[in-house]
């Protein structure tokens, strides 16, 4: 057996090993002798970062001062993070697994472990303060998922350095709304002598809670527009986010979303119709319910996938002002929830209620006769139907009567108009059909929870601060 197939079979010895397989790497040798992003990470810190694999150097721990300077730029972001953090060091810790969040420098900015462990986890740097970007430490989970901003598990001999061959983390890149790297969530192990077992199924979990850490932050980001969380009903791990305004035009997406459909901030920014990526039903964005509206999409890109959805309706921002607790509902991530809707049957076309065509007709008349006097008679003429069945039909179509559907469209109007101009509420009155001002505030307030000028005044205040 030649040299270096001998090494590639006893390749899972510890030190000796990782010494042989290093000089494979620096010789240009190691092609099949580990995983390709690990091959690739030893080649950079060989060579570009001209790490030592042989140092027995302590990792360096930040001072409280510098931590507190990494972690505030950050701060609203943890508290975004925490609930996953919790429910991530749930899992991992009977493992005595340590859950690290990092920045994107590899600063170890908050952290969940055995407090009894402090000391030991400290010495090897798996804690609060450390730092684990590669061109210190070399190849490893925080550090080489940063550099390829993807997810990687680095096993014990995976490692770079020497020292931490003992060592077992998984990390898992976070992007912000905007697609740029914001985070690395990672999970990381001291092996005691021989045990070198991996936790199994490890980085798909870490993957999950980054992707949920993710998913809020962007949900809470767009929070005043439509959020389509959709996958392909062949492959539920490609999922995207999208945010869509009232015209359905695509205003955001997530990194997974613009590196699918071929997003940027320009293209975003010069506006995209949702019905350039997908072939949907477009009367499910006048249902005026504040419940998530599943749905099924095909690929307008040509392919004809078929995707399975949610769609979340905007979060009013008077909504916002008057209970944080529909916030955190309206951030709840609804990722992991896309794969039982595969399963679900269709559902079976309502009985008795307007066709598609009917309702859109309808709720487009509205929708151009805001300021007008609209009697349920002149509707039902528009759609054909006796007054009464009409109503029934719209109901049941809608979700709302008629009379409630229109009131809430006017409603949401004013807010609008309250929001973008400065009209006075006379003429706001007048424009969104109410009889007067007097009219308009005793329906306002009763559906917003406080005055015309209160919200007025609430939003010239927003601006002003902002």
């Amino acid at each position: 057996m030649n040299t270096v197939a001998q090494l590639r079979a006893d390749a899972s010895t510890a030190d000796e090993s990782h010494d042989a397989r290093m000089e494979l790497v620096a010789d240009g040798a190691s092609e099949g002798l580990q995983p390709e992003p690990i091959d690739d990470s030893w080649r950079r810190c060989l060579r570009d970062f001209r790490v030592d694999p042989k140092s027995s150097s302590v990792p360096h721990l930040l001072t409280e001062r510098e931590l507190r300077i990494s972690r505030e730029p950050l701060h609203r972001f943890l508290l975004q993070a925490q609930e996953e953090i919790d429910r991530l060091y749930a899992i991992v810790r009977p493992q005595s697994y340590v859950v690290l969040l990092c920045n994107s420098d590899g600063v170890a900015i908050h952290h969940r472990g055995d407090v009894s462990k402090e000391h030991e986890f400290k010495q090897w740097g798996i804690w609060l303060g450390g730092v684990w970007s590669e061109r210190v430490e070399g190849t490893n989970g925080i550090g080489t998922c940063i550099t390829d901003r993807r997810p990687i598990l680095v096993h014990c001999a995976e490692h770079f350095r020497s020292r931490h061959t003992r060592l077992s983390c998984a990390g898992a890149p976070i992007f912000d709304p905007q697609g740029g790297l914001l985070a690395v969530l990672d999970v990381s192990k001291l092996h005691q002598q021989s045990d070198d077992q991996s936790f199994p199924l490890l980085l798909q979990t870490v993957i999950v809670s980054a992707r949920a850490i993710e998913e809020r932050i962007f949900r809470e980001h767009f929070q005043h527009c439509w959020i389509l969380a959709a996958a392909p009903a062949d492959d539920l791990e490609s999922s995207l986010l999208l945010a869509i305004d009232d015209q359905q035009f695509i205003i955001g997406a997530d990194q997974a979303a613009r590196k699918f459909l071929a997003l940027s901030d320009k293209s975003l920014a010069a506006g995209i119709p949702l019905s350039a990526a997908f072939v949907y039903d477009r009367s499910v964005f006048r249902r005026t319910a504040d419940r998530d509206i599943p749905i099924r999409l095909t690929s307008a890109l040509g392919d004809g996938r078929r995707w399975s959805a949610l769609l979340t309706p905007s979060l009013s921002r008077l909504k916002v002002a008057r209970s944080r607790a529909e916030a955190v509902v309206h951030s709840r991530p609804r990722i992991s929830t896309l794969g039982d809707l595969m399963v679900a049957a269709a559902p079976e076309p309502s009985r008795g209620g307007l066709s598609p065509a009917v309702t859109r007709r309808i709720c487009d008349y509205i929708e151009g006769h805001l300021d007008e006097k609209m009697r349920l008679d002149g509707l039902a003429a528009l759609a054909g139907l006796s007054t009464d069945h009409f109503a029934r039909a719209f109901h049941q179509s809608v979700g709302v009567p008629p009379h409630t559907y229109l009131l809430r469209r006017r409603l949401e109007q004013v807010e609008q108009m309250l929001r973008e101009t400065h009209a006075p509420l006379s003429e706001i009155a007048l424009a969104t059909g109410f009889s007067d001002q007097s009219h308009l505030a005793r329906h306002f307030r009763r559906w917003a929870g406080m005055s015309p000028r209160q919200v007025r005044w609430t939003e010239g205040n927003r601006i002003l601060t902002t």
